[in-house]
């Protein structure tokens, strides 16, 4: 299995200069910069390469939409990775920084962008601090700046610190942030690559997805596009939790198989118990069962499987958890961090809520699933942004796969609300009397 960004990655001092050099660092930057810039986009689009953070758009459409010219353009690398089980960007900046920054100067030189940003969580206090030091070290040595290596290339490149909301790893809420606002999604059109950053055209993408590019130019984008399915090129970094025995950051060849992820790299759940259930690409992933394992893990299978790759994080539930516990967990999150900014995502994340507490106190019967899910339904799609969506596909998921579960769920929470704490004689005499 081909290790690309992680190889190694555990080498000491990879985060400075001097070792990544060693190990071949800046040296796609090189040639690159003695390449053609639409050379370098038509490598990454021949590469295939889709999207790393969720969306799964290829990169090289992407930077093709971006318009010509001399104009202001911007780059953001969105590395706030605030999708729950997600940590592979964070384990990535915090080693080998320098290679999100190779790719980035590149990607800047491919667009004709002179001004990038790095938006990276608020919570990444320490890898902040590390690509704060990396980009001193690359303007130090000449890698960023005014015309860089005599390439006639100028790049500015600032690290932006969030603060810790969930709706600014959406891009357009990334940008608002960015701008000193509140994060709140756009509306769309027009698009980042039209009307962006203090409304100039904007590249908006993941850390993983930039940090490949020296990856691309170094091996060719035909030869990089051979990694992987036709569909699902290269390699992907994936975070694996929950309940496996061996959880982690893994870097794995797209199109392998689920099983093969979870039981032969992570172990499998602890002996004794099964899979349950599994996110596939984060908790905003519809979940998948036990049988879907032998699925191969691609972007195209895992969407006729009806879920999605998403960020690559994989999520286990092993069969000690029950199927309200796991949805009470995914809705009070996004309820918690919607923004507010449209209705469907508002009173649907907020309402969806308040209805599993009805359930809990036992005030809920067997048929109200079908409204549940039927308001799942509504929210897909009718937002300004994928939050309502991140909440809805997952809870409808549960819903359609473990109706008999919750349905008994009900029924429990109802026997438990109407039970009488009747402890003794005295109480069951009085009871008699009315």
């Amino acid at each position: 299995m081909p290790h690309l960004l992680f190889d190694r990655i555990d080498e000491p001092g990879l985060n400075t200069i001097p070792v990544y050099e060693r190990r071949g660092g800046y040296s796609a930057l090189r040639k690159a910069l003695q390449m053609p810039p639409e050379a370098i986009v038509e490598e990454l689009s021949q590469s295939g390469i889709r999207g790393r953070g969720g969306a799964g758009f290829k990169m090289g459409q992407k930077a093709s939409f971006l318009p010509k010219g001399e104009m202001a353009k911007y780059l953001t690398c969105n590395a706030d990775e605030s999708e729950p089980g997600t940590f592979k960007d964070r384990e990535l900046m915090q080693k080998s920084p320098h290679t999100l920054i190779e790719g980035i100067i590149i990607t800047t030189y491919a667009t004709g962008i002179h001004h990038a940003f790095i938006y990276i969580r608020g919570e990444y206090q320490l890898q902040a601090d590390i690509l704060d030091a990396a980009v001193a070290e690359a303007e130090a040595a000449g890698y960023l700046g005014e015309n860089i290596l005599g390439s006639g290339h100028s790049l500015k490149l600032v690290v932006h610190r969030g603060a810790g909301a969930y709706i600014c790893g959406e891009e357009t809420g990334l940008l608002d942030s960015l701008e000193g606002k509140r994060g709140n999604p756009r509306l769309k059109p027009p698009f980042p690559a039209i009307e962006g950053l203090y409304a100039g055209p904007t590249l908006v993408n993941n850390v993983e997805t930039l940090g490949t590019v020296p990856t691309i130019i170094n091996m060719g984008g035909a030869d990089y596009a051979k990694i992987g399915t036709e569909g699902s090129t290269g390699t992907k970094l994936i975070s694996v939790s929950g309940d496996v025995q061996r959880p982690g950051n893994y870097e794995i060849e797209l199109g392998i198989s689920s099983r093969e992820i979870i039981y032969g790299l992570c172990g499998g759940p602890k002996p004794g118990r099964t899979v349950k259930m599994w996110f596939p690409g984060g908790s905003s992933s519809p979940v998948l069962l036990e049988q879907d394992l032998d699925l191969s893990y691609d972007f195209d299978t895992l969407a006729k499987a009806g879920s999605m790759l998403g960020s690559g994080a994989i999520i286990v539930v092993d069969d000690s958890h029950s199927a309200f516990e796991v949805m009470q967990k995914v809705v009070k999150f996004y309820a918690h961090e919607s923004c507010g900014k449209c209705v469907p995502c508002r009173e649907g994340t907020n309402w969806t809520n308040k209805f599993l507490a009805r359930i809990e106190a036992g005030e809920s019967t067997p048929m109200d699933l079908d409204i549940l899910a039927s308001v799942q339904s509504q929210i897909i799609g009718n937002c300004l942004c994928v939050l309502g969506d991140a909440m809805a596909m997952p809870v409808g998921s549960i819903v359609a796969k473990f109706r008999d579960e919750l349905e008994a769920e009900i029924e429990a929470a109802r026997e438990r609300a109407n039970a009488l704490p009747l402890t003794d004689t005295e109480d069951l005499l009085a009871l008699s009397a009315h």
